[in-house]
């Protein structure tokens, strides 16, 4: 299959690519840096990159996280996807793999299964949040073969959760750095992917029925819990414990991409995050 992966050189892309080939793909990288650089918000650039690559498939990887702007991340998911949709339907690709995330679920007490609609809330920022994801995943779903991909948090090289990234930078204290998660030490709770198996799930999803479907590791878990070692993997202290919870941060479930065959190398954080390489962590 001929493969157009939009976001080659991103944190997932850089391990999807090399894992495409090896499954037998031919693969036709863009990103907005690299040999082939295309902006995702110029409609007619992205137009004419599918129409060159005339791919029998589209992968969508594309986000901008780089400076923590929710606004220009919630652009790509919004407009980007758009062009990136248009252009796949005019190339007559009907097929396309697309990255979301599974913490815009509505509140609940129990992890969320893909059957928990997305979040209703008006409160901001998260309100923008869901829109851009609301947006993200009915416009792919325009394509008559439209796989959602729900990712948890990602941690491995070139994510905010890499060793000197900036959770470890916020962690340690650093003048004018933040937590950038989106819980802090109490009881709210998280899913996350290593990026290796993010990749691997996309590749799958290439011959996976339409839909959406989370791609998280086996262990949802409270702040309280996997902070504390991601704190000792990444070498910085662990913040004091605080009390409540978030009631949308409830985690998610993976049995529905486990019953089509994909199972994470890293199955829980508990041990993903200590496995590290020069790189970062293992990848």
């Amino acid at each position: 299959m001929r493969v157009l992966v939009a976001g080659a050189t991103g944190a997932v892309g850089r391990h999807l690519v090399p894992r495409l080939e090896a499954a037998g793909h031919e693969v036709v990288g863009i990103s907005r840096r690299g040999p082939r650089p295309v902006d995702v918000l110029d409609a007619g650039a992205v137009l004419r990159a599918v129409a060159e690559a005339a791919p029998d498939a589209v992968v969508h990887q594309l986000t901008d996280l780089g400076s923590a702007d929710g606004a220009a991340n919630n652009r790509v998911r919004i407009e980007g996807t758009r062009n990136l949709v248009d252009a796949a339907r005019a190339a007559g690709v009907g097929r396309i793999v697309a990255q979301s995330i599974s913490w815009a679920y509505a509140p609940g007490d129990a992890p969320a299964d893909e059957s928990v609609p997305l979040d209703t809330t008006e409160d901001l920022p998260r309100a923008r949040i869901v829109a851009g994801v609301r947006a993200l995943e009915s416009t792919v779903a325009e394509l008559p073969e439209a796989v959602v991909l729900r990712y948890g948090i990602l941690y491995g090289p070139g994510t905010w959760y890499a060793p000197g990234g900036p959770v470890a930078a916020a962690l340690a204290g650093a003048p004018g750095a933040r937590f950038l998660g989106s819980t802090a030490a109490d009881a709210s709770v998280s899913s996350f992917v290593h990026v290796a198996d993010a990749a691997e799930a996309a590749v799958r999803a290439l011959a996976w029925p339409a839909g959406a479907y989370n791609v998280v590791d086996d262990e949802p878990a409270a702040g309280h819990d996997w902070l504390p070692v991601l704190a000792g993997a990444l070498g910085v202290p662990a913040p004091e414990r605080s009390a409540g919870r978030t009631p949308w941060a409830r985690g998610a479930v993976n049995a529905r991409a486990r019953a089509l065959g994909w199972a994470p190398a890293r199955p829980s954080w508990r041990t993903g995050f200590a496995d590290r390489c020069e790189s970062g962590y293992g990848v």
